[in-house]
């Protein structure tokens, strides 16, 4: 629920960006990206263990101890989209769940980072530079042949327009019936409300400080752009999570949306 004050800011917070300056944005997204990786490098992002806890998916491919070639024939494909330096995969390959992943990314400087570390091996990975807005991904990975993908705090940096485009491309390298993890800012997250007038760029569309952009996603919004593009919604829901920023001594509410999709 909102309070008076936060729903009052948000009535009020109407000025957008101009043309020029949403245009800019949009032709400066890669270079913005690039431009964080190289300030924060690998240090920004911690390693997200959570994810095989908050989707059973991707514990479901089993481990593996050492090189049995029998068993790592049958390792089931994953697409990491917007897989930043590596937080997701790496704890993946580190637990020996048995995935071949690849992993994409926007900036070609986080997929260096990625490419750079101890973990790294095209036996067990494969890690490109891919715009998934207009760049084809079948050019690297063969159609209908992805069982799982994650795409967590992705969408939310792409602009609404492009949206549908993007889990159009995406849903051209899953197998029927595969799966598509989702979790990204849901609508009212405190990072939202922190705005200040100057940063809007269209509803619920805001860009940072650094020129990165973040879209606060309703329920209604996110299932609409999968199931007009050949998913079914299998589950969709508000997570509701209290972040402690332990310089100020705060404890700030956090609203991120997380669903899965099948694609059809």
């Amino acid at each position: 629920e909102l309070g008076k004050e936060e729903s009052l800011k948000l009535h009020n917070d109407t000025t957008l960006l101009t043309t020029f300056k949403r245009q800019k944005l949009e032709k400066e997204a890669k270079k913005n990206w690039d431009l964080f990786y190289k300030r924060n490098t690998t240090k920004f992002f911690k390693d997200r263990h959570w994810t095989t806890r908050e989707f059973v998916e991707l514990s479901s491919s089993f481990k593996v101890e050492g090189d049995d070639k029998e068993l790592n024939s049958k390792k089931r494909c994953m697409l990491e989209v917007g897989c930043g330096v590596g937080n997701a995969i790496f704890p993946l390959i580190e637990e020996g769940y048995l995935w071949y992943i690849y992993a994409c990314d926007f900036s070609p400087r986080a997929i260096d980072f990625v490419k750079g570390n101890n973990l790294y091996d095209e036996a067990k990975c494969h890690a490109f530079v891919c715009d998934i807005t207009c760049d084809d991904l079948t050019q690297t990975i063969p159609a209908n042949t992805i069982d799982v993908v994650t795409l967590i705090f992705v969408l939310s940096a792409i602009t609404p327009s492009k949206m549908p485009a993007a889990i159009a491309n995406i849903s051209k390298i899953m197998m029927p019936g595969g799966i598509l993890l989702f979790r990204d800012y849901g609508i009212y997250d405190h990072a939202m409300l922190r705005f200040s007038p100057g940063h809007k760029i269209e509803e619920n569309f805001y860009v940072r400080q650094d020129g990165t952009r973040a879209y606060f996603f309703s329920e209604e919004v996110a299932c609409k752009i999968f199931v007009d593009e050949g998913f079914e919604v299998i589950t969709s829901e508000y997570v509701h999570r209290q972040t402690v920023n332990k310089k100020e001594n705060l404890a700030v509410p956090r609203v991120f949306l997380q669903g899965k999709f099948k694609k059809l």
